[in-house]
């Protein structure tokens, strides 16, 4: 995965930022504090890292990618960026007070392994925040229909919610809440379903290029017959017929939140 992100790295900062509103919600569901230490697993480039860090928050960045860490350490140099994985993380026990992390699960080799090292560097009633996506979920995008083998194969790729939820109750996690997530159509984190408003999107190959789908799973034909088709459809109009088939209720990604026990109890 590190030599994935070591490709899409080279041009990752030129679309994909902090989202504002992304932003907001991890933190309300992680509830920082200024004197606490955070961990970011999977931190990339660091766009999540340094904007909590902006806001007064102390993090340490994790990420498998030596070029996503390069790019970050130049984004700021006050941050602890780290090379590591989920599964292996050179921290002592109990050394940060939460953990977040932003689409970064299905990059995981093994969900308990992964979840038990949370466990291990996390402190007694420390939150942990993934903002991540479901296959169910994704199957709901309409992206399906212009790739669906670039999509069929990164839906196969994403841990189901059960999965993520049992390992993290198999690591001793308290799971305190699911908050499902429908992609704003003033998107500033250029991920994979950044377009679900605004298709046209998807014609920038500078953001295509930094979504690991289009990047690392997509077939080349596949893409340019789908942007082809797609072309068509926004140009005639069928694109809104295309987009209402795939309304869904189910969100688009969504944010799963616990906490290792400790003296407080319950999610208020």
């Amino acid at each position: 995965m590190g030599a994935k992100y070591d490709r899409i790295g080279i041009g990752y900062n030129v679309t994909r930022k902090a989202d504002p509103h992304i932003a907001e919600q991890l933190l309300k569901h992680l509830r920082p504090t200024p004197e606490g230490i955070y961990l970011d697993i999977g931190c990339g480039t660091g766009n999540y890292t340094n904007e909590f860090q902006k806001r007064g928050f102390q993090f340490i960045g994790i990420d498998p990618s030596m070029e996503m860490l390069e790019k970050a350490q130049q984004k700021n140099k006050n941050i602890d960026w780290r090379i590591g994985v989920a599964e292996s993380m050179a921290l002592l026990d109990k050394t940060v007070d939460g953990i977040v992390g932003s689409l970064t699960l299905h990059h995981w080799t093994d969900l308990e392994k992964g979840f038990s090292e949370l466990y291990r560097v996390l402190k007694p009633n420390g939150r942990i925040v993934f903002f991540t996506a479901t296959p169910e979920q994704m199957k709901g995008y309409w992206l399906n229909h212009y790739f669906p083998n670039m999509m069929s194969d990164a839906i196969v790729q994403m841990p189901s919610l059960e999965s993520v939820k049992n390992a993290m109750l198999k690591s001793h996690f308290q799971i305190l809440g699911i908050d499902n997530y429908f992609v704003q159509s003033d998107l500033q984190d250029k991920f994979l379903y950044c377009g679900k408003h605004h298709p046209e999107v998807y014609f920038n190959q500078h953001i295509r290029n930094g979504i690991s789908s289009f990047s690392s799973l997509a077939n080349r034909t596949e893409v340019e017959e789908g942007l082809s088709q797609l072309k068509t459809d926004i140009d005639n109009g069928t694109i809104n017929s295309v987009i209402d088939a795939y309304a869904n209720d189910l969100g688009d990604y969504l944010y799963i939140i616990g906490k290792k026990p400790g003296a407080d109890k319950g999610y208020n």
